[in-house]
């Protein structure tokens, strides 16, 4: 009998986490024996659970969600540049006694919209939001070249760190420009997910070129989605990036990148 490897994904809250399913269909694709397991860790125990799951030989790595990323982030290991640079984990993989820590989020976020047929290279870049997962995927964003990032945020200050932070990567403005037709809007704000978003007044340039992409996703179609219907048949939420980045995690683990098509039919399925 193959060995059985003992994975999880660690957060608060975590009884809605669709990364165990994802996960199993997975291992059952690429035959592999593993059991991958939600945990519901607080703030104090999270360090302690840390040494505890990895103290087991069986166990092989973990995902991190919130509110656990920057948390991880600060781990004694050996972290990625770009999970350094954000300041966020939320892949751990154990080998030879050592922790190694990576973000999988933004090349998650960049394979989905190029599996929907978008190159970000020379792309004009609407954000909205300014916190954690909109930081997640900056960095990749400025990596693969864009023409433009604004940023729209309620709270100015937050945007301008961001701003600070990744300024000599991309060029950025932190409001929109009602001249500039933006190839890609991307969402944010968890306000995208609660019912309580607000579209921007100020994006007059919209057509069914552009792209709108959801960084929340759900079974029930987003506020930020069903507004975006109104102007393009390019909307999309983010249950291909959540996929896509497993899909990046279950390779640092076996070294197999899996097959992400069938895991978000499964997952499109459960919609209907």
């Amino acid at each position: 009998m193959s060995k059985k490897y003992k994975l999880g994904v660690v957060g608060t809250p975590i009884e809605h986490s669709l990364s165990p399913f994802i996960h199993s269909r997975f291992s059952r694709n690429e035959n592999i024996n593993l059991e991958y397991l939600p945990y519901k860790v607080d703030d104090h125990s999270f360090s302690e659970f840390i040494n505890d799951f990895f103290s087991d030989k069986s166990s092989k790595g973990l995902n991190i969600t919130l509110p656990h990323k920057k948390r991880a982030a600060a781990l004694d290991g050996v972290i990625s540049k770009e999970a350094k640079y954000i300041n966020s984990v939320n892949t751990i993989t154990f080998n030879d006694r050592n922790l190694y820590l990576h973000s999988t989020d933004g090349i998650g976020f960049a394979d989905d919209l190029v599996s929907k047929g978008l190159s970000l290279d020379q792309k004009n870049v609407c954000i909205i939001g300014a916190g954690a997962a909109v930081e997640s995927i900056l960095y990749v964003l400025a990596k693969n070249n864009v023409s433009l990032i604004s940023i729209i945020n309620r709270t100015q200050q937050n945007a301008e760190r961001l701003i600070r932070k990744y300024s000599s990567m991309t060029n950025f403005q932190i409001e929109t420009n009602e001249t500039i037709q933006y190839d890609l809007i991307i969402n944010g704000s968890s306000a995208g997910l609660t019912g309580k978003f607000k579209p921007p007044s100020d994006l007059l340039l919209l057509d069914k070129k552009t792209f709108f992409y959801d960084l929340n996703y759900s079974l029930a179609e987003t506020p930020f989605c069903k507004w975006a219907s109104r102007y393009s048949d390019n909307v999309y939420d983010g249950l291909g990036m959540l996929v896509h980045q497993a899909a990046h995690s279950f390779e640092r683990w076996f070294n197999i990148f899996p097959d992400t098509d069938p895991v978000i039919q499964d997952l499109i399925k459960m919609r209907t």
